[in-house]
């Protein structure tokens, strides 16, 4: 199992950026890299409304939009309600993939936290797209810091 983890504190009050967490979130989190499909009834269905522990929808991944590179069975494991989630699916690249975002309030910010762990079926082609992995989540985590701002949390405490 291949893993790592991604942080960032973010100035948006905790509780206010989890609620906003949908698919739709997830998607402008990746653009323009990667685009996730989805039924139209989660698109903009708030996280915490989710069901666990069952396959929810299969979601084509696009790299740049357009281009297919997986199919991903998307399930979440468990819901913490206006703290965070973890995902555990499968897909035709990994057989396991898990994600656990935790969104933990400090002062007048957050920390927002994403934890990827990850069982390709393919092991010289997982260990190729780890480094991948790693750049879209930093992407990720960028977006978010120029939308919210970054927070100083010895600024907060």
């Amino acid at each position: 199992m291949r893993e790592f983890t991604i942080q960032s504190n973010l100035a948006v009050d905790a509780a206010q950026f989890a609620a906003a967490t949908s698919m739709h979130s997830v998607n402008w989190e990746l653009a323009p890299i990667v685009r996730m499909t989805a039924p139209a009834a989660w698109k903009d269905c708030s996280l915490d409304q989710w069901e666990t522990g069952r396959l929810l929808f299969k979601s084509w991944i696009f790299l740049f939009g357009f281009i297919p590179v997986d199919l991903h069975a998307f399930r979440l494991q468990e819901i913490y309600p206006g703290v965070g989630f973890q995902e555990r699916s499968w897909s035709w690249m990994n057989r396991e993939w898990s994600h656990r975002r935790m969104v933990v309030a400090h002062g007048h910010g957050c920390t927002v936290t994403d934890q990827v762990a990850v069982v390709g079926r393919f092991p010289i082609l997982s260990a190729l797209l780890m480094p991948v992995y790693k750049f879209v989540f930093r992407h990720r985590h960028r977006r978010l810091q120029n939308k919210y701002g970054k927070s100083d949390r010895a600024m907060f405490s």
